[in-house]
């Protein structure tokens, strides 16, 4: 499967910053298991946390101010959700 688009009308803001960190590093098929077939590799011996980080906080950056407002929102809570 190809990528989402990473603008409003994909769903990349329904993820918190953990789950696209981990996304990006692992890739889509790790992510997801069960057989799950993506175009998108892992990158994570290509790339580190900081680089990959200030990927997602480019595309973020795009997003529209209710976008983005949504996605933070979502990232506090897993962060407290977290142990």
């Amino acid at each position: 499967m190809p990528a989402p688009p990473h603008d409003a009308s994909g769903h990349t803001w329904h993820h918190p910053d953990r789950v696209l960190l981990d996304i990006v590093k692992r890739g889509p098929a790790a992510i997801v298991g069960n057989g799950y077939e993506s175009d998108m590799p892992g990158y994570e011996d290509v790339l580190t946390d900081d680089e990959i980080t200030a990927i997602i906080d480019y595309i973020k950056s795009t997003w529209p101010n209710r976008i983005r407002a949504s996605q933070e929102s979502r990232s506090l809570a897993d962060e407290q959700a977290q142990p």
